[in-house]
């Protein structure tokens, strides 16, 4: 071996050395930054996970207030078909006894007529003629 060889296998064990510790060096630190991806990663996962369960929670509250709106619009509803229906059961008695009054009204009229007309027969009976005076 020439005299150099000595120096040069030092020389390459100590590049060997140090090539090695670089190199774990290099993976500690990959390592490192692999762990602080992955926990970054979690974190912006969760953030995620978080505000979607959140808008959902609001999604579940406002479903929860819209049925509870549906339910009494539902029941205001058939309070009011209810109040219409009376209505209208009122409106047609009034229209009923409408009728009437107005069955009644001609009736009287035919009545007073024929009273005019009997009392006319009684007076020309009685008088022998109509009065002038009367009318």
């Amino acid at each position: 071996l020439p005299p150099y060889a000595p120096k040069s296998s030092a020389m390459l064990s100590a590049a060997l050395r140090e090539h090695q510790q670089k190199q774990a060096a290099s993976k500690r630190d990959l390592e490192q930054k692999r762990v602080e991806a992955a926990t970054a990663a979690k974190a912006v996962a969760d953030t995620l996970v978080d505000s979607l369960n959140v808008g959902v929670a609001q999604v579940f509250a406002t479903q929860k207030q819209l049925e509870g709106e549906v339910k009494q619009l539902h029941n205001a509803i058939g309070r009011f078909s209810k109040t219409s229906q009376q209505w209208i059961s009122m409106v047609d008695s009034f229209n009923q006894a409408l009728k009437e009054i107005g069955d009644v009204e001609n009736w009287s009229e035919r009545i007073e007529a024929d009273m005019r007309t009997i009392a006319l027969a009684l007076e020309y009976a009685h008088n022998g003629a109509p009065s002038t005076e009367s009318h």
